[in-house]
């Protein structure tokens, strides 16, 4: 087997509202051990500018943009340091930085992805090796180059009964089904996004907290059948969505009162969920559920009752739910540095087992 190596990954997602940061020790296949995990925030002006520029693709997937590049690779090495500070790391005692960088554009079926975070930059100014650009070679040879954690996944879940269901819950909902050798991936459907987005609308919180108001409410049968004749699921795995791919389906429960509207969209996520076991070859014995929308108890109640089988937040079986993209991108830096694949045909639709990443070494 091979040695254990000592890696930090590093990601901030489409909301760009922290850059996570998380410690791993693997050896980029079962043995594994994880770390602490931290957010640090964005410069507000930086987290602006990308903001901005993530909505025009046009800028995103045409200029330069060596200012921005260089900016996100000082945000990110900036929290990294501060990162090694809070919990009195050193520099010297790790081996690797999985740099994931931030996402302005992902258009695989154009066999284009774009992160910002300059490998390189962020080598030099650490000290630490550091791999980036771990989506490319996936989405240049034709696959979705996402879902990207199920490798992680498994090795997360070795030792735990199968055959296994783990669900993210973001804004869309993914899953990786692990049992034996087979590992399958793909997106489910809305996760969190369209009823955070309706209650939002409509009292301005930011998202509806433990699922209160769905749970409050009364699922419209018929509008929820109607949600869920949306081709997409009909669609073979694997197979990806934008966060808003069902804006436009979901204007059917317009007009609806504020409690049934969010109990029919938070139904369709939980419908969604289990139209995924259609794509694959068992039910699983136990879901694991990552994301935020784990802190639904609407949510996880229903699902628990659709499914008839356990369905548990991450940290049931100790797992940290905040972190585990963070933890991530820190192994698969390590197996991109053993030339170990990243994604496989049944994860991302790429011909083959796919490796990936680019080493930049720091000077020495």
């Amino acid at each position: 087997m091979a040695g254990m190596v000592r890696a930090i990954g590093v990601i901030s997602g489409t909301s760009m509202d922290g850059i996570d940061v998380a410690l791993v020790e693997t050896d980029g296949e079962d043995a594994l051990r994880t770390g602490p995990g931290r957010t640090y925030p964005y410069p507000g002006e930086l987290r602006r500018a990308l903001l901005a520029l993530a909505a025009d693709a046009a800028r995103a997937g045409g200029e330069p943009l060596a200012a921005e590049d260089d900016a996100v690779g000082n945000a990110h090495a900036g929290a990294v340091e501060a990162f090694l500070r809070d919990h009195a790391i050193a520099a010297a005692s790790v081996a690797l930085v999985g740099l994931h960088g931030q996402t302005i554009l992902h258009r695989p079926e154009r066999r284009f992805t774009r992160q910002l975070g300059p490998g390189a930059r962020v080598a030099a100014r650490l000290g630490i090796d550091t791999i980036d650009r771990f989506r490319h070679a996936d989405v240049a040879a034709g696959g979705q180059g996402a879902p990207f954690a199920p490798l992680y996944h498994r090795a997360l879940a070795a030792g735990l009964p199968r055959p296994l269901m783990v669900l993210n819950l973001g804004g869309v909902g993914n899953v990786t089904f692990i049992d034996g050798d087979a590992t399958i991936a793909f997106d489910t459907g809305p996760a969190s996004a369209l009823l955070d987005d309706w209650v939002a609308r409509h009292t301005g919180a930011a998202y509806d907290a433990d699922g209160a108001v769905a749970a409050s409410g009364r699922v419209d049968a018929a509008i929820l059948a109607e949600l869920m004749r949306h081709p997409y699921f009909a669609l073979p795995a694997p197979k990806s969505l934008d966060r808003n791919d069902f804006h436009a389906r979901a204007r059917l429960v317009e007009g609806m009162p504020l409690a049934d509207g969010a109990a029919t969209l938070a139904a369709f996520t939980v419908e969604s969920v289990a139209a995924s076991l259609a794509h694959v070859p068992r039910a699983p014995a136990r879901w694991i559920v990552c994301g935020g929308g784990r802190r639904n108890g609407f949510f996880m109640r229903e699902l628990a009752r659709r499914l008839g089988v356990p369905v548990d937040a991450a940290e049931a079986v100790g797992w940290d739910g905040d972190f585990i993209e963070a933890q991530c991108f820190g192994y698969l830096a390590v197996r991109s540095l053993r030339g170990l694949p990243l994604s496989l045909p049944t994860t991302t639709g790429v011909p083959r087992a796919m490796p990936g990443g680019e080493l930049h070494r720091a000077p020495r």
